[in-house]
């Protein structure tokens, strides 16, 4: 009778990593405010902050993965702690605008680190087991959100906001140190360059993965980027209702990513994101019918935020299955896409505020939501060259 072996205790020590990024990486949105007061900015200038940081990773982390293509991949996580902490220390002692910025541009190419662990994590475990790894992998990111941002956005706010850019830094030193320590020199397969990357991306069934990335954080971030906004339109709520509710929603990012996870190894990548995607899409449609009922509107949030959290570890399955030998180089393209996704997402939407108002953002989010899901029709699959499978 044959047995699951459990999962690598290593992959405790990436979420933990994954954790400290994402807590650096978004919580300035919770400290916003003092930062631009005493940078003498606009909000609006100081929110550019989370562009650089979402541009720099979309856009230089590729050619990082590429740069870096031949080295152990020790060597290269190595390398993202140090730039993402070196990037922390220049924003939390930035003077002006323009060094803050420069900072998070580090800041995003350190970031190249979550691709690169789940590429060593994929390697490390059976196919059968890839959707559980990753999503404990993944579990940090999802639990900075609702522990570590609204932490660094206390610390900000009480002490002022150098002060979580220099936790956020310290923990990154830690981070470095324990990798280190604990990964082992060779963990996991050499990374990939270019080549033969064109023809993969001409591939339709990874053409669309991608797209799907894209179109799935397009939905997510119209809504989530104004969603204290958006829950006191449709409810009135006090300030310590409304904190609780976007607490609960963090949470249920969390049930998300670990569920996508189950799903996806139980049932399959596709399957589990058709069923993720319309989900999604029917919440974010009958969003603003819950105005003036809060717990409805806590349920159509909260499965978006289950099955958006979730949908991750599915996608990135789909890529390691299409070509498992150029996975570090997708996995990175699929990151590349999430920013991308986000920092559309959250133009598109605040630009639709005036004709929509808060209320009805969500429907902007449905519509990106359907479309992905037209990516998954099963006339696409038919269509597709057999994907490439390495064991």
């Amino acid at each position: 009778m044959s047995t699951t072996p459990s999962l690598p205790p290593l992959l405790w020590l990436f979420a933990l990593c994954n954790f400290v990024l994402g807590t650096g990486a978004f919580g300035m949105t919770g400290y916003l405010g003092p930062l631009a007061e005493d940078l003498g900015v606009s909000v609006g200038a100081a929110g550019q902050t989370m562009t650089a940081y979402a541009l720099a990773n979309a856009l230089l982390a590729p050619w990082v993965m590429v740069a870096t293509g031949r080295w152990p991949r020790r060597r290269v996580m190595l390398l993202a702690l140090g730039l993402f902490g070196a990037g922390t220390v220049i924003s939390a002692a930035a003077p002006h605008l323009g060094v803050l910025l420069f900072g998070r541009v580090l800041m995003g190419v350190g970031a190249v680190f979550t691709p690169v662990a789940a590429g060593v994590t994929m390697a490390l475990v059976p196919p059968q087991q890839r959707g559980q790894a990753l999503s404990r992998t993944f579990l940090g990111m999802s639990l900075s959100y609702v522990l570590g941002v609204p932490f660094g956005a206390w610390l900000g706010l009480a002490f002022g906001w150098q002060w979580p850019l220099w936790a956020v830094a310290l923990s990154a030193g830690a981070m470095l140190v324990l990798v280190h320590r604990w990964v082992p020199r060779h963990a996991g397969t050499p990374g990939a360059g270019f080549q033969g990357l064109g023809r993969l991306l001409r591939q339709r069934e990874i053409g669309l993965t991608l797209l799907l990335t894209l179109l799935y954080f397009s939905a997510i971030f119209t809504v989530s980027a104004y969603m204290g906004p958006v829950q006191l339109a449709l409810n009135p709520l006090s300030p310590t209702a409304l904190t609780a509710s976007l607490t609960v929603l963090g949470l249920a990012g969390v049930c998300g990513t670990l569920l996508g996870g189950w799903a996806a190894d139980r049932h399959g990548p596709r399957p589990t994101l058709r069923w993720q995607i319309g989900v999604m899409a029917m919440a974010l449609a009958l969003a603003p019918f819950t105005a003036g009922q809060h717990l409805l509107t806590l349920l159509a949030f909260g499965a978006m935020s289950v099955c958006g959290f979730g949908m991750m570890t599915p996608q990135q399955s789909r890529l390691a299955e299409s070509a498992f030998d150029q996975a570090p180089m997708l996995l990175s393209l699929n990151a590349s896409m999430v920013y991308i996704g986000t920092a559309a997402g959250a133009a598109l939407g605040g630009a639709a505020i005036p004709w929509l108002g808060f209320e009805r953002l969500s429907w902007i989010g449905a519509g990106f939501a359907a479309l992905g899901a037209l990516t998954l029709l099963p006339r696409w699959r038919t269509l597709a060259p057999p994907p490439r499978h390495t064991p």
